[in-house]
């Protein structure tokens, strides 16, 4: 069996693992492999410890854990960082999901959706009505989420190890809205 749970401190050596772990086959020939080989569970988990070390942004961060293999997948969300030029001006607040990952084993089964209706309970908790997420053009994951309703909202260019790569944010209003609802429903 497999819950979604926030995250804890303990859990940041697996987060980071699944995070490498992830990119690593999510990415490949999408960004420099280089930048790709380069990533260290070491570096990711440290990472993910001072996150969880801090509460404000702890509390926006899941884990889909397996009562056998442990964390299999994570996702964090929080205020938007960065907000697409294709924002109507109609939300009020509006979060971000930064992350959303689930090993390629375990993916297929509900947990993307259980984790990213995680994240939006908790952005709606936090006061937000509208969530974005910014993705890779070319990752064919975007179908996962047109398919939960996502609207495209924005593009950009950004840069990874000296790469320009192109992006795409996808836009959710009215988090509480009872389509997202049943779209989320495993």
């Amino acid at each position: 069996m497999i819950r979604i749970r926030r995250a804890t401190r303990a859990d940041a050596v697996a987060i980071g693992r699944v995070h490498v772990e992830t990119w690593q086959s999510a990415y490949a020939g999408l960004l420099p492999d280089a930048m790709l080989a380069h990533m260290s569970d070491v570096r990711h988990s440290a990472m993910w410890a001072r996150a969880l070390s801090d509460a404000a942004e702890a509390r926006g961060i899941f884990v889909a854990d397996d009562e056998e293999m442990g964390v299999v997948g994570f996702g964090s969300c929080g205020p938007v960082r960065d907000p697409p030029e294709g924002l109507d001006g109609t939300e009020r607040r509006v979060g971000e999901v930064y992350l959303l990952y689930v090993e390629p084993d375990f993916q297929n089964q509900g947990l993307g959706r259980r984790l990213l209706d995680a994240m939006f309970r908790q952005l709606q908790s936090d006061g937000f009505d509208t969530a974005v997420l910014w993705m890779l053009a070319e990752n064919p994951t975007r179908f996962f989420y047109e398919g939960l309703g996502g609207e495209l909202v924005g593009q950009r260019t950004d840069t990874f190890a000296g790469t320009d790569i192109d992006e795409v944010a996808y836009a959710w209003r009215d988090l509480d809205m009872p389509l997202i609802r049943r779209r989320l429903a495993p």
